[in-house]
């Protein structure tokens, strides 16, 4: 057999509801998932006025559990992750020795036991789960914790949008009210055990449901219904790219490499310097912080464009006929009804009105207008 034979992309427990519902598939991180039911507008403008089901089963769920627990996750991660109370989630990075950022990672605190055990999830973008559980793996050398790889036992389903509340009260009874942003708390959705997580990357609110895979067409079939009359559509990868870019949130491969530190990304702020202990990164990260102060690096700034041509990831931002950044991510918004894009430029370029900034496209300097990021903020 050929080494070099195609690998089968991996199929989420939703795949033939996708296929039902005329989805437009696409291989994403070596799965097979929705790009698009429809138009990918409508998706998008969905979320924003009302109410949106994704399938997110490709994300990388890793368990960790033992008395060390958070001991293992202070050091392997930037983050102060003891310090994040029960039924509480946390965004955080894992980076490398040299500070270059491994994955953006949100993290539960799930449980603690009286004998003092603590079970935490990691959740993993989908095209890094593997470098992450393998990082963390290695990482808790030495530590009384277990890192188990739970990516089989999780399906996961979002509802987001303004209408995502009062679709999910219709089948649970758990305390929605209660449950803050960056929240999670086991319930049973339509007779369904889940936890109920209030994130999301939309820039909307709504909730995350990590479900039994066997469970994943009975609970999303039960959203379809309750969501009906609130407009609630399905919406697949296309639109929940352009919602997170008008929120102006980080794309790992984009925003996020192993060649920037959270520093350099406009993030230091999830470097916990404070915490007790060494972590993986620490002398280079603060170094970074250090560089930061005293020479600025490039700044992710919003772009919205005069015309109407889309910038893409890769192209460079340029003025005074000099290049003064890149773009890491760029498409039509349908929100603003414009093309609009992240970048990162040079510190003297990024406050936003900075005049005569364009992007080259294909040779062609477009005009943009230097906004601050993100494009769009719900109204609470």
């Amino acid at each position: 057999m050929s080494s070099n034979a195609p690998v089968e992309p991996r199929r989420t427990a939703l795949d033939a509801l996708h296929r039902s519902l005329g989805a437009t598939m696409t291989d994403f991180a070596g799965w097979d998932m929705p790009l698009r039911y429809g138009s990918e507008r409508d998706e998008h403008l969905a979320v924003r006025t009302r109410a949106g089901l994704f399938d997110l089963s490709h994300m990388g769920e890793i368990t960790v559990t033992g008395p060390q627990a958070a001991a293992l996750l202070d050091f392997a991660l930037v983050g102060n992750i003891g310090g994040v109370k029960v039924g509480r989630a946390r965004y955080t990075m894992i980076c490398r020795e040299d500070g270059g950022i491994l994955d953006d990672l949100i993290v539960y605190r799930l449980a603690e036991t009286e004998a003092g055990s603590s079970h935490y999830m990691v959740v993993a973008n989908a095209s890094n789960a593997q470098v992450v559980l393998d990082a963390l793996t290695e990482r808790a050398a030495g530590f009384d914790a277990e890192v188990r790889d739970d990516r089989d036992a999780y399906a996961l389903l979002a509802v987001q949008g303004p209408e995502s509340p009062g679709i999910l009260k219709s089948l649970t009874d758990a305390d929605l009210d209660g449950l803050k942003y960056y929240a999670g708390l086991p319930g049973t959705v339509a007779g369904v055990p889940a936890l109920i997580a209030r994130t999301g990357y939309t820039g909307e609110d709504g909730f995350e449901l990590f479900v039994a895979p066997a469970d994943a067409e009975k609970l999303w079939q039960a959203l379809t219904e309750a969501g009906a009359a609130a407009g609630l559509v399905p919406c697949g990868l296309s639109c929940r790219d352009t919602l997170r870019l008008e929120a102006g949130m980080p794309l790992y491969g984009h925003e996020l490499s192993t060649s920037l530190t959270p520093f350099d990304a406009g993030l230091g702020r999830v470097v916990k310097f404070e915490k007790e202990g060494d972590f993986v990164g620490r002398e280079a990260l603060t170094e970074a912080a250090a560089r930061a102060e005293s020479e600025p690096p490039r700044v992710l700034v919003g772009l919205i464009a005069e015309g109407r041509r889309v910038p893409r990831a890769d192209y460079p931002v340029v003025a005074d006929g000099k290049v003064v950044g890149e773009v890491t991510s760029g498409a039509p918004s349908p929100t603003l009804g414009k093309p609009i894009a992240m970048a990162y430029v040079d510190a003297a370029h990024s406050a936003p009105g900075t005049p005569g900034v364009g992007v080259d496209i294909r040779g062609t300097h477009e005009p943009y207008e230097v906004v601050a990021l993100p494009f769009y903020k719900r109204q609470k």
